[in-house]
């Protein structure tokens, strides 16, 4: 209540302390609370609610409450909303609704989701796949560093829905293995990150040989200017949700900055991985990842590796394992900073701090999904910290910085750190 309302009860007090009790104003009820929004209310089909019931999902996300109305009426849709926020379903029903009971011919797929990683499109697949189930939809996923012949096999057989990266969607529209005639509904996820890597050349190649009047589902965690290319080419009238902060940070989500010694670093760096619980630590570069799993491993902590020298069959293992907890560190590069959804992940640490606000932002959004809670911590040398300072300015996000050294307690109650139990362990 505030201090108005505060006063009419009181005076109502007053009133009925002096009047006859049949004069006293009758007791107000409480107002009713507003009824939850439903994906039935936004517009989704029965079929796919019953499947979204059979997983547990009952209640939209703010991205999907907001986004899905628009796209399943055929909209183009420009949604920004952090990583984690559940966009994958707010462009999957749509996609699944706008495709449903139509057969796809051999080689033209209905719908195409556009991904930057290997690892996104896998983690998208398996999030649309009972859904597509569920509307008797085919899905298939095209990447680089798996068999071309398993994914030319199932495209001239016919699937509705391509979730791909562009590389390898580009050499199999080369081939003639792809046609994009037919394609009605196109979804660019993590755009940005896309643009980042450099594949914008190949998006607008693609989205060039997609009909015009098909509709287009971008989303994106932040917004550019290469972005914002993509948007006045190929997007018509867009319909413009964003669910989240500009410097897409969350509550849930506490930032920590621990200035260390260098020679204290590596140190620092073994107590935190042998804490209880899982933990991913971002690194530069493939050569420092080995590195530092190597270091982990010799000191008693199961840690495994994560980067773009790995084979395709090496990052699914290594993924898998740590995200079933058999593997509780995984050290990786920034390669890793988006396609990862680990349940229950509560801390990411920065070992080696990024240069880019937005590579800060994807490595922090790992942790604190779903409204979840989580940190993020960065370690940072002494010459390191104007370059942080600078950083985390940009990246519109206030740390608490703390002094650490190995075996304090402040880094215990941070990170939960212990220390290593010192007896080597094999790698996985």
């Amino acid at each position: 209540m505030n201090g108005h309302e505060d006063g009419s009860v009181q005076g109502r007090r007053e009133s009925a302390a002096l009047s006859p009790p049949a004069l006293s104003p009758p007791a107000l009820s409480p107002p009713a609370p507003t009824p939850a929004v439903t994906f039935a209310d936004l517009g989704v089909p029965d079929r796919l609610v019953a499947a979204l019931a059979a997983e547990g999902v009952t209640l939209p996300f703010p991205i999907q409450s907001a986004t899905l109305p628009n796209a399943l009426a055929g909209r183009d849709v420009l949604g920004r909303g952090r990583t984690g926020s559940g966009k994958t379903l707010a462009f999957g029903l749509a996609t699944l609704a706008r495709t449903a009971g139509t057969r796809a011919a051999p080689r033209r797929p209905l719908a195409l989701v556009l991904v930057p990683t290997r690892e996104l499109a896998q983690q998208v697949t398996d999030a649309l796949t009972p859904y597509a189930r569920a509307v008797g939809a085919r899905l298939t996923s095209v990447v680089g560093g798996a068999p071309l012949s398993r994914q030319t096999y199932a495209l001239r057989k016919g699937v509705e829905i391509v979730i791909a990266t562009p590389g390898r969607l580009t050499d199999l529209v080369v081939r003639g293995d792809c046609l994009l005639d037919r394609v009605s509904v196109t979804v660019l996820d993590e755009a940005d990150q896309m643009t980042d890597m450099g594949f914008a050349p190949q998006i607008a190649d693609l989205l060039d040989r997609v009909p015009a009047e098909g509709q287009r589902l971008l989303f994106s965690a932040t917004l550019d200017r290469s972005v914002d290319r993509l948007v006045e080419r190929y997007l018509s009238d867009p319909v413009v949700h964003s669910v989240d902060p500009a410097a897409g940070a969350v509550t849930t989500l506490e930032h920590h900055v621990l200035h260390v010694h260098a020679d204290d670093k590596q140190a620092a760096t073994a107590e935190i991985a042998a804490r209880t619980g899982r933990v991913i630590l971002f690194l530069d570069t493939k050569h420092a990842v080995d590195r530092l799993t190597g270091d982990l491993l010799s000191r008693g902590v199961l840690a495994a590796a994560l980067h773009g020298g790995k084979t395709q069959p090496q990052r699914t293992r290594a993924l898998a394992r740590f995200k079933s907890g058999q593997v509780p560190v995984l050290v990786a590069t920034s390669v890793a900073a988006r396609g990862i959804h680990v349940d229950g992940l509560d801390l990411v640490v920065n070992v080696d701090p990024p240069a880019d606000p937005k590579d800060y932002l994807h490595r922090s959004g790992r942790t604190a999904r779903a409204g979840n809670h989580g940190s993020v911590v960065t370690l940072v040398t002494p010459k390191q910290r104007r370059a942080t300072a600078r950083l985390m300015s940009r990246a519109g996000v206030e740390p608490r910085i703390t002094r650490v050294r190995p075996g304090e307690a402040e880094l215990r109650r941070i990170t939960g750190a212990q220390a290593p139990s010192g007896v080597p362990v094999l790698g996985t």
